[in-house]
């Protein structure tokens, strides 16, 4: 009886530590495919989970920064969405490689033509962006979320250090630090170059190497013949032997 109640007690805790974190992880979030190093450029999905059992997620809209404006922002064509691309001025202009950009994207918007995101699913959101700006560690993104039951979840809540996460937080997007040419570029030439000397001497040695063991091989098996032949002529010189 005692071992069914503590069962039981804890299937119910369970069952409240579930309820009680689901929100903290089913909300729309920010993540780059790769490193968001600051100064570069970078590929990020926006993952949208359906919240709901009765209904589909059936519009996303997320604002950028206004503080830290993006020159070039790139939506990926994806089956089963409209995607809109809202530009403002700037107050500023920005200058990018050399030229002035005097606006920005400050809006992406992706409506559903179809049945959009359906309940038990979720959905990733990609865009390239840049150039990140090296002048703060992470970029909020505002989220507004729509479903097919009009019900529309705005998730605009800035995270703070040191507080709990709010109950509809907005999209952070942590940046790495800026690479060594801005643009997150593999190593360079010299680099290569040095990398190869080691890999090249190791093929000669392993030539080397592959060379000395199949003389070895060769003059084993020769020594096996020659002594296999010196016991077959041992064995008929006795023979004679004792024949005579």
């Amino acid at each position: 009886m005692k071992a069914s109640r503590l069962a039981a007690t804890a299937a119910l805790a369970g069952s409240a530590v579930l309820a009680l974190s689901a929100p903290a992880f089913a909300h729309v979030s920010v993540q780059p495919e790769g490193t968001a190093a600051k100064g570069g450029y970078a590929v990020v999905d926006f993952k949208v989970p359906n919240e709901r059992d009765n209904a589909s997620t059936t519009k996303l809209e997320v604002t950028f920064p206004a503080d830290h404006p993006l020159a070039s922002v790139m939506p990926q064509p994806m089956d089963g969405w409209k995607i809109e691309v809202t530009k403002s001025k700037l107050d500023k202009p920005l200058e990018v490689h050399g030229k002035k950009i005097s606006e920005a994207v400050t809006k992406v918007t992706w409506t559903a033509d179809g049945k959009g995101i359906e309940p038990g699913y979720f959905q990733k959101f990609p865009l390239s962006m840049g150039a990140l700006p090296d002048d703060t560690d992470q970029l909020v993104f505002k989220a507004i979320q729509t479903y097919s039951n009009k019900e529309v979840v705005r998730w605009i809540e800035v995270p703070q250090k040191g507080q709990e996460e709010p109950d509809t937080p907005a999209p952070v997007l942590q940046l790495a630090a800026a690479s060594d040419d801005g643009h997150g570029h593999g190593a360079s030439d010299k680099d290569t170059a040095d990398d190869a000397k080691p890999a090249a001497q190791n093929t000669a040695t392993d030539t080397t190497k592959s060379g000395s063991d199949t003389t070895a091989r060769v003059l084993g098996i020769a020594g096996i013949v020659v002594g296999a032949a010196g016991v077959a002529y041992g064995v008929l010189a006795g023979r004679r032997r004792t024949a005579a």
